[in-house]
C-alpha cells in the first residue's frame, strides 16, 4: 500500500477519541434508520435547490441530517456542525462535525445503491475521522484517529489502499463524465486516456473503493467541504492521499484528486495541474 504524505495532526485525548468514534457510528446508524424507509419508495418527495438546474434534495436528506443533529445536540453540544441541508452551527471546542446525509441524491432517487451517508469530525487543519456508510448494502468504511476498517456483508476487514502500479494499469473513477468546467473536463480526459479503465457515477462510494484497495484514483471538481471531509479521512487512514489538483489540501472542496499511493498521485497530479 502507498503511504500518505500529509503531516501528522495534533493528538486527540484517548477518552475523547473513544467518544468521538462512538458518536460518529451513532450518527451513521441514525442516518441509516432515517433514510432507508424512503429508498425505492413511492413516498419520497423531491425538490430542486436550484431553479435553473436540477439540484435535488429529498425528504430523506432532511430527515437524516435532522436526526444526526439531534444526537450531536445531546452528546457533543460544544462542537460545531456543517451540514449540506441545514447549514453551519458554530461551536466552542474547535471541532466540527461535517455531515452529508445523502451523498449521491441523484443515485438515491433513481434507486441505485451507490449513494452514501458521510460523517466527518474535523478541526482547523482538516478531517480527523470519517465514516462513509452505504445503508442499503449495509457497508461502512471508517478511517482516522487510529481506525481504518470496513464492515459489511464480508464482516470486518482492515482498510488498505492498492500498491503502486503504472498509470497505464490504474483504475480511475469520477461521478460525472463532464467533471466540471470545459477546461477541467479536458484535464480529466487527458488523465483518463493514460489509465487502464475509467468508470463513472459512484459518488462517495468511489472514494470508499480507493480505501478498500479496489481502485486507484478518483478525480472530481466543483465539490463542497461536506462532499470530501469523510472521504479524505478514510482514504488517508487506509494509506492513500487526497489533495486538490495543485497538490494542496482539499478539505475546502473544489477540485479533488484521491490516489491510492504517492507514486500514482504524483503522475496524476502532473497531468491535472496543467489545467
Amino acid at each position: 500500500m502507498g503511504g500518505s504524505k500529509t503531516e501528522a495532526k495534533p493528538d486527540v485525548a484517548a477518552a475523547d477519541r473513544a467518544d468521538i468514534l462512538s458518536t460518529a457510528l451513532q450518527l451513521a446508524d441514525a442516518a441509516r434508520e432515517a433514510v432507508l424507509p424512503y429508498f425505492r419508495s413511492a413516498s419520497l418527495e423531491i425538490e430542486s435547490k436550484d431553479a435553473a438546474s436540477f439540484d435535488p434534495v429529498t425528504t430523506a436528506d432532511r430527515s437524516a441530517e435532522t436526526a444526526m443533529r439531534d444526537i450531536l445536540r445531546r452528546r457533543r453540544p460544544r462542537d460545531g456542525i456543517l451540514g449540506e441541508e441545514l447549514g453551519a452551527l458554530r461551536g466552542e471546542s474547535g471541532l466540527t462535525w461535517v455531515l452529508d446525509p445523502i451523498d449521491g441524491t441523484r443515485a438515491f432517487l433513481s434507486g441505485a445503491p451507490t449513494w452514501g451517508v458521510l460523517v466527518a469530525l474535523s478541526d482547523a487543519d482538516g478531517p480527523r475521522l470519517g465514516v462513509i456508510d452505504q445503508p442499503w448494502i449495509g457497508e461502512r468504511f471508517v478511517g482516522g484517529l487510529g481506525e481504518a476498517w470496513s464492515d459489511g456483508p464480508a464482516g470486518r476487514v482492515a482498510l488498505a489502499t492498492r500498491a503502486p502500479r503504472r498509470l497505464s494499469q490504474a483504475i480511475l473513477f469520477t461521478t460525472f463524465p463532464e467533471v466540471g468546467t470545459e477546461a477541467e473536463g479536458r484535464a480529466f480526459h487527458r488523465l483518463s486516456a493514460r489509465c487502464r479503465l475509467t468508470r463513472y457515477g459512484l459518488d462517495c462510494y468511489a472514494y470508499a473503493l480507493v480505501a478498500a484497495g479496489q481502485i486507484d484514483l478518483v478525480v472530481e471538481a466543483g465539490l463542497h467541504p461536506y462532499d470530501v471531509h469523510a472521504p479524505i479521512a478514510v482514504i488517508e487512514a487506509a494509506g492513500g492521499i487526497v489533495t486538490d489538483w495543485k497538490g494542496k489540501p482539499a478539505h475546502h472542496g473544489g477540485r479533488v484528486l484521491a490516489a491510492a499511493n504517492c507514486a500514482l498521485h504524483a503522475e496524476a497530479l502532473e497531468i491535472l495541474s496543467r489545467s
